[in-house]
């Protein structure tokens, strides 16, 4: 009998190893920075086309190869990171297992082009799924740049996997975003199809952030600062007014590699308990600086993940750091009365004598009295009364009017209340109700088999689907004007994506006056549509373009039409009258598709009277 058991050739387990390293052209973004930044690089730039489908390609002006490290880069446990086990505990650098450029070159077209400041001639090199096509001398500039393109030409099944432009834009921009918050004194630049995204100046920390999340943004944030023993702790929070549905803007830096920890999340969290609306998550930006030995990098692929010594003190650390500087910057609730400054002491008191005060008091001064007293030193002719009639006079004509006939008292006329018509048709004879609510959740009806169980936020959703859904198609929506323009800040890739939906959401209703890289000014709604929900509906309907929910849309008609119902719809926990649970009903059993809502899930449901009667059995 055969041995079954045999070593993979290199290829295979390039790839299968490029399957931890890289599972989207982000992850190759990611790689390729973080190389780049460990060659001592000062200016960084990124290109992309077609969402890194295409190309992904890093150009640094770091250190450079030589021709022997050029090569050597692209095999596997290949790094000049580390040497020992040791050094595993005392890193100070992004990349260290050796990993990813082997993994990329196995599953795309590389091409690597470095140079030394010391050599006269770089290095060319062409791979293709870990093959070497080529390798020459060039003339290049000092620095490294690699592209890499045609992801995953090799492994087709990979490619099927990848979701839309959008989507892998979105986690790409959102790995440029990570890299560059943490290094805010190298220069960035990011290209995506000939358009520049971010060119991002070798600033300080809060200016980076400002110009990625926008010029708004500087308004927002609380700065932190607390240094131990243990644990220092630098950056910013989001105000708790400036809070959103999404954690789109929550980072956390150790030793300036981003991580993801829902540990210390949570003590933020219990920072701002209390100052958040349900729903909502703070922003912020903290970078924390450990002993890199009481930390472990290694525990995941792609190195987001911290293990730590103390994660206790870490979480106490930072959550009274936090709650300091909110209440340094008055930002959170105080028990305080108000104060008066015209109650202060002058400054120029501060060296007066203190005097006991006089008061000076005329023990004969009488209000009441008519006589003046030239010698009183109050003047009281202001309490001399004029003279009146005498007191008798009041009662004059009395006496004549209570012996009034009683008969004059029948030509009193009283005002009759008015009649007020009742909206709606017979609802004052109105008696039974066709409709309960339950729970404030679900709408019970009646119906000649049994009764009927309604979800009213899912019906709702249903009813506003197929609304803006017409509207967007015919495009003949009805706008209500606004009084005064609605001003709204976003960040440069959210106002992207809103210009991308101008046109649909401008079908819907939406009037647009201006649309700049700092916000957007709305000057009308659709019909319905309260000011208040503005920001919430263009939230929401950010988070579903970005994270492509659901996947199954048609169109981006359809995206907007679902992401609008789902913002407007009735939530559960809303109490309605019984015309507008009638109505929600009518208006439900009116769509074309009324046993579903926009997310397939059941709006409705029924119970048989036979099935009631089974219950009594």
């Amino acid at each position: 009998m055969t041995d079954i058991i045999q070593l993979l050739p290199d290829h295979v387990a390039n790839q299968i190893a490029a399957g931890e390293v890289v599972q989207r052209p982000a992850s190759v973004v990611k790689e390729l920075l973080e190389n780049a930044i460990d060659a001592e690089a000062t200016e960084i730039k990124l290109i992309i086309k077609n969402a890194g489908k295409t190309l992904v390609q890093v150009i640094d002006n770091g250190k450079g190869m030589s021709v022997t490290d050029a090569r050597l880069s692209f095999e596997r446990h290949a790094t000049s990171k580390i040497k020992s086990a040791e050094d595993l505990f005392q890193l100070n650098t992004k990349g260290f297992r050796g990993e990813a450029l082997a993994s990329i070159a196995a599953i795309a077209h590389v091409s690597l082009k470095t140079k030394r400041s010391s050599d006269e001639l770089g290095t060319s090199i062409e791979i293709e799924g870990s093959t070497v096509k080529s390798q020459d001398v060039s003339v290049t500039p000092t620095g490294t740049s690699v592209a890499v393109k045609n992801l995953f030409f090799n492994i087709p099944a990979r490619r099927n996997f990848l979701k839309s432009d959008t989507v892998e834009l979105r986690h790409i921009t959102d790995e440029f975003h990570r890299v560059a918050l943490a290094h805010p004194n190298i220069g960035f630049a990011f290209y995506h199809n000939g358009s520049e995204l971010f060119n991002l100046p070798n600033e300080n920390y809060r200016q980076r952030v400002v110009h990625i999340f926008g010029a708004k943004t500087n308004e927002k944030l609380v700065p932190v600062e607390e240094e131990t023993e243990v644990l220092k702790i630098s950056g910013f929070v989001g105000k708790p007014e400036y809070s959103k549905k999404t954690r789109s803007e929550q980072f956390f830096f150790v030793n300036n590699r981003f991580i993801k920890s829902p540990y210390l999340n949570h003590s933020i969290s219990a920072a701002f308990e209390g100052l958040l609306k349900d729903g909502y998550h703070a922003s912020y930006f903290l970078n924390l600086t450990v002993d890199p030995k009481t930390i472990d990098i290694n525990i995941h692929p792609t190195k987001t993940e911290i293990k730590f010594d103390d994660e206790h003190t870490l979480y106490a650390i930072l959550r009274s750091a936090v709650k300091h500087s909110l209440g340094q910057f008055n930002i959170a609730p105080i028990l305080d009365f108000e104060h008066q400054s015209s109650l202060n002491t002058p400054y120029k008191y501060k060296d007066k004598t203190v005097t006991a005060p006089i008061i000076d008091v005329n023990r004969g001064f009488n209000p009441f009295s008519d006589n003046t007293d030239v010698g009183n030193k109050i003047n009281r002719t202001s309490f001399t009364k004029a003279p009146t009639a005498s007191w008798e006079s009041l009662y004059v004509g009395l006496e004549s009017k209570g012996n009034a006939s009683d008969t004059e008292f029948s030509e009193v006329t009283f005002e009759s209340d008015t009649k007020t018509e009742s909206i709606f048709e017979d609802a004052s004879i109105e008696t039974t109700k066709t409709t309960f609510q339950l729970q404030q959740k679900y709408i019970v009806s009646t119906l000649k088999s049994g009764m009927l169980i309604i979800d009213q936020n899912r019906a709702h959703q249903r009813v506003l689907y197929e609304n803006f859904l017409k509207h967007i198609t015919i495009k003949e929506a009805t706008s209500q004007q606004l009084l005064f323009p609605l001003q709204l800040h976003f960040t440069p890739n959210e106002i992207h994506i809103i210009d991308g939906l101008k046109s649909d959401l401008e079908h819907t209703g939406f009037v647009f006056s201006e649309l700049s890289e700092d916000g957007i000014t709305i000057t009308g709604l659709p019909v319905g549509v309260p000011e208040s929900e503005v920001s919430i509906i263009l939230e929401q309907l950010i988070s579903d373009v970005e994270n492509d929910v659901p996947d199954a849309n048609f169109s981006s008609t359809d995206l907007l039409a679902k992401s609008m119902a789902k913002s407007l719809a009735i939530k559960n926990g809303q109490s309605l009258n019984n015309t507008e649970q009638e109505h929600l009903v009518n208006s439900l059993f009116a769509c074309k598709e009324p046993n579903v809502s926009p997310t397939n899930r059941p709006t409705f449901i029924t119970m048989a009277v036979n099935d009631i009667e089974k219950k009594f059995v």
